[in-house]
């Protein structure tokens, strides 16, 4: 297949368009211009530009990884998952967020430990934070140490008690709210059944 034309895409920086007899377009870097000898009026065997296309492909899908992970932190599953859902193959999707965690720009790691200190400071427990790390694809080997980044529960709790409640805790009904409010956000009941007992303690002693 003979080449057209090449010249640079006026989009996508450092992206060449070249252009086939047959009408196709393909879009490559400047490294597959020279990694597979590519000239105008040369010729590309078609075995050749599948290979090419494959290339492109993959470059191109670590270019989109580059750019979504510098605008957003994400998780390594997370990053795959909407490269294929921007129409990446899922091959490519893994091995350019596979690239990115080799040359340090992915890591899991300090993700899962920013996930823990966002939701602890936002005040929420354990169960609920460990919730946002597996919806976030965070392998459950990262959990302890990132876990170590939550304030303490107890201290949690009882600011959040003290802005909850609406007086003493002696009605059922207000008893449940708190209670409930608090399991919702991801704290154990022997931890908040502690909790609001110090509170019904600092109201007597007052």
């Amino acid at each position: 297949m003979r080449i057209i034309e090449i010249k640079p895409s006026q989009r996508k920086k450092g992206r060449f368009l070249v252009k086939l007899e047959d009408a196709r377009l393909l879009r490559v870097t400047e490294e597959e211009l020279l990694r597979f000898s590519l000239r105008e009026n040369g010729e590309l065997p078609e075995e050749e530009i599948e290979r090419l296309e494959r290339s492109a492909r993959a470059s191109q899908t670590r270019t989109d990884a580059a750019n979504i992970i510098g605008s957003r932190a994400l998780s390594k599953q997370e990053l795959t998952q909407r490269l294929v859902r921007k129409g990446a193959e899922e091959e490519d999707a893994q091995a350019a967020a596979g690239w990115l965690e080799e040359i340090g720009a992915l890591d899991d790691a300090n993700y899962a430990a920013s996930v823990v200190r966002h939701y602890g400071g936002k005040g929420y427990g354990p169960a609920r934070v460990r919730e946002e790390l597996r919806r976030r694809g965070v392998d459950r080997e990262l959990w302890d140490a990132a876990l170590e980044e939550l304030p303490d529960p107890e201290e949690i709790l009882d600011e959040l008690i003290r802005k909850k409640c609406r007086g003493d805790l002696s009605g059922r009904r207000e008893l449940k709210r708190v209670s409930d409010s608090l399991l919702r956000r991801g704290f154990s009941w022997n931890d908040v059944k502690a909790a609001l007992r110090r509170y019904t303690e600092i109201l007597e002693d007052e």
